[in-house]
């Protein structure tokens, strides 16, 4: 039986909307990372230094963010067949890695600072710290509600700084009332470390979508047992399902289906199939058709998901 597949196109209003929140979130954290090396240097604060070049790379990423969102626009073509979502995805993990450096180079440096604090000028350092909790706040704000991992990840920087201004905004305070000068070398530390468990944790889901690893929110198992339900289908097999970029999941699979259908009724199955993965919000499905005893062979299919994990699949019927 001939087969066949079918594409839902994301919205392109989402995609322009989250370049434009990206580019703001750009040049806001670009202006203010200039402005916190010179605060920085000034007051002697390490936990402002410290955050100047965790906003630097923050910028480096934004702006990678911005160029990828933009490219991720594009419809497929002769070198990308499936378009360019993934180039949202290699702005997120490229800004990941950014993060990653970025948060080493800050612990080298903090950590001696913790057996030798210096004296910091404490009412500059509240006066940056306000002055990060609104920009950040802003920026955060603009990204808040995105769909993509790219605009996820941006975000998740920002809000990390929001976090850091508040922990240096009560850490300027302190110094201010009270002569304990390790406190800055302190949040620079814990506020890096914060940093590093949610890069860590990104990194890993951006590398587990490059990978073609089967999204972490499907079964794929309850996808066959619901595909099985449908009446015309007597199984499924050889059933794939990866994600371009965290949003748009792929499905492949053949389904074995009753001999005496004819091609319309045959289109009318994979409608049904096209519209149940729909609500598992999977957009791009291709489906082959075949009837019992033409099977694909074994070592060409991947058989059947066997509901005990230990078992052994069972073989295609030939």
């Amino acid at each position: 039986m001939p087969h066949d597949h079918h594409h839902h196109a994301g919205g392109h209003g989402h995609h322009h909307h989250a370049g434009d929140n990206i580019r703001i979130a750009f040049f806001l954290n670009l202006g203010f990372t200039v402005l916190e090396i010179f605060g920085g240097l000034w007051i002697n604060s390490m936990a402002i230094l410290s955050d100047a070049l965790h906003d630097l790379g923050d910028s480096l990423s934004l702006g990678l963010a911005w160029y990828f969102e933009r490219l991720s626009r594009k419809g497929s073509d002769q070198h990308f067949s499936y378009g360019y979502k993934r180039f949202s995805l290699l702005g997120a993990v490229i800004n990941s890695v950014v993060l990653l450096l970025g948060s080493g180079i800050v612990l080298w440096v903090a950590i001696p600072r913790l057996f030798n604090p210096e004296p910091v000028h404490a009412p500059g350092m509240i006066g940056f710290a306000l002055l990060g909790v609104v920009v950040n706040g802003f920026a955060a704000l603009r990204l808040k509600g995105g769909l993509s991992l790219n605009e996820r990840v941006a975000m998740l920087h920002l809000l990390e700084d929001v976090m850091g201004w508040a922990a240096v905004l009560v850490g300027g305070i302190l110094l201010y009332f009270f002569d304990w000068p390790i406190i800055d070398p302190l949040l620079s530390v814990l506020i890096t470390g914060f940093v590093l468990y949610n890069v860590v944790r990104n990194l890993r889901q951006g590398l587990t979508i490059l990978l073609q690893g089967t999204p972490a929110n499907i079964s794929l198992r309850q996808l066959q047992q619901r595909l099985a339900q449908l009446p015309e289908i007597r199984s499924v097999h050889d059933l794939h399902l990866w994600t371009l970029d965290g949003m748009s999941h792929v499905l492949t699979m053949h389904a074995v289906v009753h001999e005496n259908l004819d091609l319309l009724e045959a289109n009318e199955v994979k409608q049904r199939i096209r519209e149940a993965m729909r609500k598992e919000h999977i957009d791009h499905v291709t489906v082959e058709l075949e009837i019992p005893g033409q099977e694909c062979s074994q070592e060409h299919c991947t058989p059947p998901f066997s509901s005990d994990s230990g078992a052994r699949p069972p073989a295609p019927v030939h």
